[in-house]
């Protein structure tokens, strides 16, 4: 589901709890959709791949190359936009073009473009068939980066606060399971009822190296979503400055997290 589909259908309560990314949950808000950002989904997970006989050594040396992004919209655009500025890059050295995530490996091989940034797997994926080599992760220019964030309507969280409470206490103990379980957690999501990746993708994504992806630390601060805002409004996401206070509601996160009491193989049997 695209971002108008899925917006259309929170707008007319069909949808009443996502995840997304960050800035589209502001230009959610700011469009007059009444929903808040009440947890995470995960941190970083996102990177900047090249070619594996690639010279490029850092993002200066893309400068004149093509580069593949989701949309301007994206999470991968802010960080580039951050990472720019912290190189003196202008964004017009460096021809953006956007491309829809799976067919970024392809053309990555097919020496379509020169690099790209996006959500895992898909870089996982290239390096894995020995076509690319990762340049940057996003935690390394843009620590703990903020990015799919549970959308829910405040028509739920009204009428429904325990369905709420509930749905942030299992992301948050999966996460917690999935931390110190990620062989295991590799193994669950790659099967059909789930993910339905090859099981090798997603185990080098949760292992290699290990803080690729994280799922802990999901309490958003009003300082990070500020951030996010405040680079969205720069770079045209959105239109307006966004009440970060009345965006987030943090109320329905534990005040414990433990671990999710998860028996892998009886699940397997199960399903």
């Amino acid at each position: 589901m695209g971002f108008p589909e899925m917006a259309e259908g929170v707008k007319a309560g069909r949808v009443q709890a996502t995840f997304m990314i960050a800035p589209l949950a502001m230009k959610l808000r700011e469009q007059g959709a009444p929903v808040k950002i009440v947890y995470l989904g995960h941190r970083d997970g996102s990177t900047v791949m090249v070619a594996k006989n690639s010279p490029a050594r850092s993002l200066a040396d893309l400068r004149g190359k093509r580069f593949a992004i989701p949309n301007k919209a994206s999470n991968q655009y802010l960080v580039l936009n951050k990472l720019m500025a912290d190189l003196d890059i202008r964004p017009e050295e460096i021809d953006f073009v956007e491309m829809p995530p799976p067919e970024m490996p392809s053309a990555l091989a097919a020496k379509a473009i020169d690099a790209y940034f996006v959500g895992e797997p898909h870089c996982a994926r290239a390096e894995l068939d020995g076509t690319g080599r990762v340049l940057h992760h996003v935690k390394d220019i843009w620590p703990k980066f903020i990015s799919c964030v549970l959308v829910v309507s405040e028509k739920l969280i009204q009428e429904r606060p325990e369905v709420v409470k509930d749905l942030v206490r299992g992301i948050a103990e999966s996460g917690e399971w999935a931390e110190g379980h990620r062989l295991e957690a590799a193994e669950l999501v790659s099967r059909d009822e789930y993910f339905r990746q090859d099981e090798k993708v997603v185990r080098h994504v949760l292992t290699q190296p290990k803080d690729r992806v994280s799922y802990r630390m999901l309490t958003p601060t009003d300082e990070e979503i500020q951030k996010i805002a405040d680079m969205a409004l720069k770079t045209g996401v959105l239109q307006k400055p966004v009440n970060v206070r009345e965006l987030v509601d943090r109320s329905f996160i534990p005040a414990q997290l433990k671990p999710l009491d998860l028996d892998v193989q009886a699940t397997a049997e199960k399903g």
